[in-house]
């Protein structure tokens, strides 16, 4: 993971990948997890709609907004007031602030999302990386967490702050209810604070999937952080939102985070929280927009699963979102005649030789030896909007010419290094 040093790895990937590509460089972006569709026509209008809104307004965000939060929320199993709701510019400076709120070490699942080991030491608590299961990511092995929780207060430290991610970045796959349960009696055990980053939650690739919360299971002592990034491709909008508990924890854990919020970004922009009550009202338009998203971002991170298996990787089948986690031990000897003997080397010879830009599993606190990569697939989707909205569209978007390509392509770059 980044030390907090330089700006994160994924941002730092993306502009070299601009850079190479404004010099003449192909370049298959699998290295930045951004949705880029097509932007909806009501949330243009709700932008417009807005700007009159200049105030700074309440920094917990507007009690309009706030409410349609809720709603989003209470229509997922999770009765919710106003009251619990803060809006933000994103999620991440949410996730910062809780890292402040909550005293005591951070504990992640190992690998995790670039962002929150930095920030952890970023606000001088120490991250610990609790590896996952088998079959999932974005949540620690439950045993292991226990175990790890030993080992802190073996040192005299103090265990505060869980962090799961459901669905996962950078695994892609969803941990079943019987695993959060479990997790959930182990941060009860420990007393744990739990931040249950929900971001890619709308984004399943089975809508009949089986969905639990943290906040279903240990809902005195989880907040659920999410935001319009992913779900409506609004990442440079900046639109996030947590859901605090409720109960004398969750009012003391969200005002101290008001606290930060009051000295930090003071509140949401005001034509932005305009787009958030309308997004997270929900109208049809939207809810349909989003589920045809999710159906695109299924369909290429299937065939991009795909695509790693018959290069002969080890790969968990992706479960939500736009990512897939590939592990290409298997190929360990093929790929040190290139050069690559780690994730670090991998990440440097699959963009240098072969023209596909990664994020090595080192970035996500992986091991550093270990041949496991980040696959971001929805940059696939095309350069201009009307692909992307023909790719939105369309049955099979992975037989697109213009994904096709892409595809073939990272196809020829796999079997040209693993052969």
């Amino acid at each position: 993971m980044s030390t907090g040093a330089g700006i994160a790895p994924n941002l730092a990937l993306d502009q070299e990948v601009a850079r190479l590509r404004a010099a003449g460089k192909r370049v298959v972006h699998l290295g930045f997890g951004e949705a880029r569709l097509p932007l909806p026509a009501a949330l243009v209008r709700a932008l417009a709609d807005g700007a009159g809104h200049t105030a700074y307004g309440p920094v917990a965000g507007r009690p309009e907004v706030r409410a349609a939060v809720a709603g989003y929320h209470s229509r997922r199993g999770l009765p919710t007031e106003a009251e619990q709701v803060v809006v933000a510019p994103g999620s991440k400076p949410l996730l910062m602030a809780l890292v402040a709120a909550v005293e005591g070490d951070v504990l992640l699942p190992r690998p995790a999302w670039v962002t929150y080991g930095p920030q952890a030491r970023l606000m001088g608590r120490r991250a610990w990386g609790v590896d996952i299961p088998q079959r999932c990511g974005g949540v620690p092995e439950p045993a292991a967490l226990a175990d790890t929780v030993r080992r802190i207060r073996e040192q005299g430290r103090r265990p505060g702050l869980l962090v799961l991610t459901l669905p996962d970045n950078p695994t892609g796959t969803l941990a079943p209810p019987e695993l959060v349960r479990a997790l959930c009696r182990v941060a009860r055990e420990a007393d744990l604070t739990v931040v249950s980053d929900e971001i890619y939650r709308d984004l399943l690739h089975d809508p009949a999937a089986v969905f639990l919360s943290p906040a279903e299971s240990a809902p005195e002592r989880t907040v659920i952080t999410t935001g319009l990034s992913k779900t409506h491709a609004l990442g440079g909008w900046r639109i996030g939102s947590a859901r605090f508990p409720t109960g004398d924890r969750g009012a003391a854990l969200r005002a101290r985070v008001l606290a930060t919020a009051s000295e930090v970004w003071s509140s949401l922009a005001g034509p932005l929280q305009s787009v958030a009550h309308h997004a997270y009202d929900e109208p049809r338009e939207l809810t349909e927009h989003v589920a045809r998203g999710a159906r695109l971002h299924a369909a290429v991170a299937r065939a991009v699963h795909r695509t790693m298996t018959d290069a002969g990787a080890e790969c968990r089948s992706p479960d939500g979102g736009f990512y897939v986690y590939p592990d290409l031990e298997p190929a360990r000897a093929a790929l040190a005649a290139h050069g690559a003997v780690d994730s670090v080397s991998l990440e440097r010879v699959l963009l240098e030789r072969a023209g596909v830009a990664v994020l090595g599993g080192h970035h996500f606190g992986d091991d550093p030896h270990a041949l496991r990569f980040r696959a971001a697939t929805s940059l696939l989707y095309g350069a201009t909007d009307r692909l992307r909205t023909s790719a939105l569209e369309s049955d099979d978007p992975a037989r697109l010419p213009h994904i096709r390509r892409e595809l073939d392509h990272l196809a020829q770059a796999l079997t040209k290094l693993t052969a």
